[in-house]
Formats: C-alpha cells, structure tokens, sequence
C-alpha cells in the first residue's frame, strides 16, 4: 500500500481511515507535538544537519553531553553516537575484528551485526567446536538483544559452557530493547550475570525507533570507544544530527511518561486478548507475532494494518502487531476485537468471556 503521510496510529488513503500497527515506533514520540516542538527548537539551534567529521578541529558539545547521559542510562563506561544503527553495528564489528581471534553469531541475528567471516555459535544444537579450539583465546560473541520473532530477552546462560580461559567481548544489538525495557529504558544489558571471562559488554542500537530519533549509539568501556573513534570509518563519517542529540538531552520527560503509557497499554491488552498458541505476546514488550495469512487478511479487512514483509532473518513472512503509546484505548479494543474472533473462530474459546466489542 502506497502512502503519502508518515502512518501515525491512523493514516488515510484515499479518504478511507486506517489503523495502524506496525513500524517501531515503540515510545510514539515521531508525530507527539511536544516531542517535536522540542526538535523544532533543536533545528532552530543547530541547523537541519551538521556534515563534519567528529574529528575536526570544531567540536560540539552537546556529542559529549548526549554520549554521557547516554552510558550513565545503559550502565557503561562511556558511549559514541554515529548516524544510524547500522553504522554502529558495522563499526562496533570491525573493531572487534581487531580485538579477537574469532567472532561468533547467535542464530538469526540482525544483518547489522553479521561479518562476512563470522561463525555460529551454535552448530547442530551444541558449541561450534571452534570454541574449544586451544589456539583460539579472544572471543568475540554478538547476538540480537531480544531476537526476531521472539518477545524475551536472549538466553545468554550458553555462555557459561565456554571454557573460562577464553576472553569473551559481547556485543548485543539493543535497537528493539533501548528505551522500553529496562526500569529506565535502559535496555537489557545490564540484567544478565555473565560468567567471568565475558570481559568486555558492548551494546549497540539504532535510536530511530523507540527513542524516535534518526542515528545509533555504540556503548561499552572507555577503551572500546576510544578504539571506535579512531577507525576511518567513523573519522571518515558525518556524526548524528546535533539537533536530534539535543531533542534526546531534552526529551527525558517525556520519553518516561511515555514509557508509562506504553506499559498501560501492554497491560490493557494483556487483561483482554485471549491467549492462543497463534500469537507471541506477552505484557512486557509491544509486539505480537504471528504467521497466519487468515489472520492477516482479517485484520486488513477490517483496516488495522500490521508489519508483514519478508524478514532477513525469518524463514518466510515476518507478521507482527506493534503496539505503541500513541495507541488509544479504541485502537486497541479494535484490535482486540479482531484477534478474539481469530481464536474464537480456530480455538474454540466459547466461554471466555473477555472484552470482544
């Protein structure tokens, strides 16, 4: 479907009211007016782009001020913003190209973090046997914070089964966890205990989806950052808008309170929608996954439009329900409604008695 205006909960086309829920807008902070009175404000300041290097002899301030706050909040030594999370990704990897003898994947792992000369972790259901290899000392291990498909933080306890003589870098990709998981959005890094030769805990996340803001971040020890501002790739590289650096310095307020209203949210429909083995869901994250094409064709024939698009990292069509702040109580009993019928229809739930309009 083809459209003229960014879809916010509702877009229209051609006259026709639509309800959407899909993107990662998580936060729904893109279209909140006093969200975007504060980046009206920052543009104001700082100009609709700032095309240097981070390198040159000019630096602004507000890079070092956003950066700080940004690893006081993730729980790390220090932090580095670049333009996108997919910079970030490709550059936290070449760095650990350098600081590791071999780097390890997660099954289905996010693009932005797959090297070309990158290995499973896991081979035919046990340790890649590379592992345990003695010429193998330094270790590099990257997985997807919460992986796709999936609503849960990643099962980091394989890693314990790594001999305790290797040295472990971890780099997790938090762009689907930042800034809604976390008692602060902080995201996932910090909750796990780690054997003790993980030595170094990277993250990396794209900040355009629920901080709403175009650019991503790559955080961990100083000496890690310090290491990732001196590749070419980066001195090479425009840094992250400083506007939108200044409007997430500014925005902390408001990210919180919709932070809360996004749990309401999850809990709400959590109280509602009738559990069925079709969908994946659970109140503590904003999607719901599913592979039905029934139930896909319901929705859109009732105009609630979810994501579906071939998935890199998905065996077929990735289907999922996103629901954000923005989303009214109205928009969620409408597709509440839709998925009761679904499992009333396919399940058989005749006595449940939970909301159906």
């Amino acid at each position: 479907m083809q459209v003229n205006q960014i879809p916010n909960r509702v877009f229209y086309k051609d006259g026709e009211e639509f309800l959407y829920f899909g993107g990662t807008n998580y936060l729904g902070v893109t279209t909140l007016p006093e969200f975007q009175s504060l980046l009206f404000s920052s543009f104001k300041k700082w100009g609709t782009s700032y095309g240097s290097s981070r390198s040159a002899n000019i630096q602004l301030e507000v890079y070092k001020t956003a950066e700080d706050l940004l690893a006081q909040q993730i729980g790390t030594e220090a932090a580095v913003t670049v333009s996108s999370g997919m910079l970030a990704g490709k550059l936290a990897l070449e760095q650990l190209q350098h600081n590791t003898d071999l780097i390890f994947h997660f099954p289905n792992t996010h693009p932005a973090l797959q090297h070309p000369f990158s290995l499973p972790l896991i081979q035919n259901e046990k340790l890649n046997p590379f592992l345990f290899d003695s010429a193998v000392s330094r270790i590099g291990i990257v997985a997807d914070a919460i992986p796709s498909l999936e609503v849960f933080p990643i099962d980091l306890s394989i890693l314990k089964k790594i001999p305790s003589d290797k040295k472990i870098i971890l780099v997790l990709d938090e762009s689907h966890s930042i800034g809604i998981l976390g008692n602060k959005g902080q995201g996932v890094l910090d909750q796990y205990g780690l054997p003790s030769n993980v030595h170094q805990k990277i993250s990396i996340a794209s900040l355009g989806k629920a901080m709403g803001l175009s650019g991503g971040v790559i955080a961990g020890d100083s000496h890690f950052i310090g290491e990732i501002k001196k590749l070419q790739n980066f001195v090479g590289a425009s840094g992250m808008n400083p506007a939108f650096l200044e409007t997430y310095v500014n925005a902390q307020e408001i990210y919180h309170l919709q932070r809360q209203q996004l749990k309401k949210n999850l809990n709400y429909v959590a109280e509602n929608l009738i559990p069925n083995s079709a969908l994946t869901f659970t109140a503590t994250y904003p999607t719901i996954y599913f592979d039905q094409e029934e139930l896909l064709q319901l929705l859109l024939e009732n105009n609630i439009i979810p994501t579906s698009f071939p998935y890199p990292t998905a065996s077929g069509k990735l289907s999922r329900i996103v629901i954000s702040a923005h989303h009214t109580k109205d928009d969620l009993n409408k597709m509440i409604t839709q998925l009761n019928i679904f499992s009333k229809l396919n399940f058989g739930f005749e006595g449940d008695t939970r909301f159906v309009l």
